[in-house]
């Protein structure tokens, strides 16, 4: 994996150039590079390597108050030009008569970061990634409660971002960031029972930005066997949960980040609330203008933050060259702020929080979350458990569904306990949280401390974009819940 000493500056030009000779009232190029590694196992056989290199530059244009977009990997001048004649046809084509696409007011920005690695991934040698892949392999294909694991799909992936993003007010700003990130299924056997299960628990990943160094301080080989011996050892449950009645339920970090993320965080996502997303991912539960509405009671805490460092949703500017900060979505139970572009963002009378962002040179910039995840509170799980008189503790899930407009969602428990009297008993078999987001948010009546993030791809739009991301949490309590 290598990564280019400097991108070239004159194209950018180039293209500034062209769409302001052809009358446009503004212009951005982002020349966009991406290399990826992708390393994998499968039951201690090692796959082929997977290598992708993609190279281009993405513009977008407004001419006569109408977007217009083109994009082209061939790195000359010539190719560049026609790629801003393409988008200025574009924007001619769909300007009869259609809404005015209009920016937010933002400042001109200078800049050149990167995110620096310890353990370079342009210098990683495939043997280190294999070797780590088999001593993992090796140490999850034991029997463990009676399961045989005959099926072990791991992976490793390592990928290198690197961008310059111009535009014609006068931003310039390039950035490399590389990424590593595990995942693993393993499919398991115990007397004709064939269960599939992920480590980590929902098919999330670990790992961030930076190098090969995150990789190896998890500890993988101990942490993979740790945790199938858990699994396994939930899986052998055939204690029901309480069901009709109600009850407190402590939720894991590995849970409730993923409704962070699936029922706060798409549904802040401006361009959906303004129907955008329909015909692909869906709607929202929010309408333009709902701000400071109460979603959820006073513990309902949730932001999404690119700036925690190392991690998956890193950037410090999005892709319209706005300066990234802590986006605050829900606070204590009011909706505080959504999701915005710098066209979304006129549109609700505000400022763009730099929630643009595109996976690679031939897609447009979408708003996008970047690590969303509930805030930490003051308890500690011990606290929280003590605390509790009679519950269900959900420590991860296996399987989760949520509707179009992110109002109704069901969570399946993988690794569960009854809590009686501040303690934690029998574990039991696949508990079902099913409920609304108002009555969830509305729950929430206690936050742990300690946090735990989740690496993982986002999908949206059309043609699709996997974004990288994280999700995280604390242990929460819900209040006077009914589990299936």
């Amino acid at each position: 994996m290598s990564v280019s000493d400097s991108l070239d500056e004159d194209l950018c030009v180039a293209a500034l150039d062209e769409a302001s000779r052809l009358g446009c009232g503004y212009a951005e190029v982002r020349l966009h590079f991406n290399t990826y590694t992708g390393y994998s196992l499968r039951s201690g056989v090692t796959e082929p390597t997977v290598l992708v290199d993609s190279r281009g530059v993405g513009i977008r244009v407004i001419c006569g108050g109408s977007l217009g977009f083109g994009a082209t990997n061939v790195l000359s001048r010539q190719s560049v030009v026609e790629a801003v004649n393409m988008a200025v046809k574009m924007a001619k084509a769909s300007g009869d008569g259609g809404e005015k696409y209009v920016l937010s007011a933002e400042e001109a920005v200078s800049d050149n970061w990167r995110v620096n690695q310890a353990k370079s991934l342009y210098e990683l040698p495939s043997e280190t990634v294999v070797s780590l892949l088999r001593d993992v392999d090796s140490a999850s294909s034991r029997e463990v409660k009676g399961f045989s694991f005959p099926v072990r799909l791991l992976r490793i992936d390592c990928s290198t971002e690197q961008k310059l993003y111009m535009n014609s007010e006068g931003s310039k700003i390039s950035s490399v960031v590389p990424r590593v990130s595990f995942h693993s299924v393993f499919v398991g056997l115990r007397d004709g029972e064939r269960v599939t299960v992920s480590v980590p628990p929902g098919y999330s990943g670990l790992g961030g930005s930076g190098g090969f160094e995150l990789i190896e301080k998890l500890r993988l080989e101990e942490y993979v066997a740790s945790r199938l011996t858990e699994i396994a050892t939930t899986l052998s449950s055939t204690t029901a949960p309480p069901r009709g009645e109600r009850v407190d339920v402590i939720l894991g970090p590995n849970v409730a980040s993923l409704t962070s993320h699936e029922s706060v965080g798409h549904p802040f996502e401006a361009d959906r609330v303004l129907g955008r997303e329909a015909a692909q991912a869906g709607e929202s539960y929010l309408k333009p203008g709902e701000y400071n509405i109460r979603l959820g009671g006073a513990e309902a805490y949730v932001s999404d933050d690119p700036t925690i460092p190392n991690s998956m949703g890193f950037y410090l500017y999005d892709d319209e060259g706005v300066k990234a900060r802590r986006r605050r979505l829900l606070q204590a139970g009011y909706v505080s702020e959504l999701l915005h572009n710098r066209a979304t963002a006129t549109k609700f009378a505000g400022r763009s929080n730099a929630s643009a962002r595109a996976v690679r040179y031939g897609v447009e910039p979408l708003i996008r979350m970047a690590n969303t995840y509930i805030e930490p509170g003051d308890w500690s799980f011990e606290e929280l458990l003590k605390d509790t008189r009679r519950g269900v503790y959900i420590k991860s899930f296996m399987e989760w569904n949520i509707d179009d407009k992110r109002l109704n969602q069901r969570y399946v428990g993988l690794e569960a306990f009854l809590i009686e009297n501040g303690e934690l008993k029998a574990s039991v078999n696949r508990p079902i949280l099913e409920i609304s987001t108002p009555k969830y948010w509305s729950s929430i009546d206690a936050r742990a401390k300690d946090m735990e993030f989740y690496s993982g791809m986002c999908g949206k739009g059309d043609p699709m974009q996997g974004a990288p991301v994280y999700f995280g949490s604390p242990h929460i309590r819900l209040r006077d819940v009914v589990l299936g």
